[in-house]
């Protein structure tokens, strides 16, 4: 990043944060796009370390259903610890997934803008193809969630490490075609991403301690800023939108910053 930029990077990294991260078009994508085509860099670990505010954000508007949850597992109630279940297994491949193959995900996956254009294209038509199937959803509660669906969706959601592919559209599009309703499927993935990106910020903190010093320190809390905010507005009103529209705005989104991705790519190299 140039001196003169001052935060003004990281203050729209932070805002591409939040406006991506639970959209099914992949925020990682859009960052890393940002940073190759325009110039918005930061250091590897502020992408993963701003998405802390997206955290946040889900939990700040979720806050009475968690607190509720808790409770109630607490209490013994069974949907409680069923859906506590669900959200493990949909969890545990992609945590175990990323922590093998973290470097190589974070090196040679991320400085491919070829592989993000094409990763965000052709996850575009997917997610296209499955909006427009004539699905009969057997799960409109997220707390129903069998254990075997919860499973295919943390399998499903395992794609998203390769940049472009998208955590919430893997997921969103693996618990549609196995029997969730749109709005569910948008829905579960906000909560499989709580310990999901606690424990990639955790981890990424911890493997880049030393790198982070008081420059980055708060172009992290800019950017953290941005995307909390950004992000709990996006959160709020998502679920409706996709119960009007569907994926299919999302989808034609993604195919065209692919595309144009690729365009530009031919033309002008990496």
């Amino acid at each position: 990043m140039n001196a003169d930029q001052g935060l003004f990077v990281p203050l729209i990294l932070g805002i591409l944060e939040g406006l991506t991260e639970f959209l099914p078009v992949s925020s990682t994508g859009h960052l890393l796009l940002a940073g190759h085509f325009f110039g918005l860099t930061q250091p590897a670990t502020f992408i993963v370390l701003i998405q802390l505010g997206a955290i946040l954000a889900v939990i700040t508007v979720y806050f009475a259903r968690l607190g509720m949850l808790i409770r109630d597992a607490l209490t013994g109630k069974a949907y409680a610890w069923q859906f506590a279940l669900a959200v493990v297994l949909a969890c545990l491949p992609a945590v175990a997934a990323g922590v093998l193959l973290r470097d190589f995900i974070q090196g040679d996956l991320w400085e491919s803008a070829a592989l993000i254009c094409w990763t965000l294209l052709v996850g575009g038509v997917i997610l296209l193809i499955v909006d427009r199937l004539k699905l009969t959803p057997k799960y409109d509660d997220i707390y129903q969630f069998p254990w075997h669906l919860a499973l295919i969706v943390g399998l499903f959601q395992m794609l998203s490490l390769v940049p472009g592919v998208s955590r919430s559209g893997s997921t969103v599009v693996g618990a549609m075609l196995f029997g969730a309703s749109k709005r569910a499927a948008a829905e579960f993935t906000f909560f499989i991403a709580l310990p999901i990106m606690i424990g990639a910020f955790g981890y990424d903190l911890y493997k880049s301690r030393d790198m982070i010093d008081t420059s980055l320190a708060l172009s992290v809390g800019v950017g953290f800023a941005a995307a909390f905010i950004i992000g709990a507005l996006v959160v709020r009103y998502l679920l409706g939108f996709v119960s009007k529209y569907g994926f299919a705005p999302f989808a034609w989104w993604r195919i065209l910053v692919g595309g144009a991705g690729l365009i530009a790519i031919y033309f002008f190299g990496q």
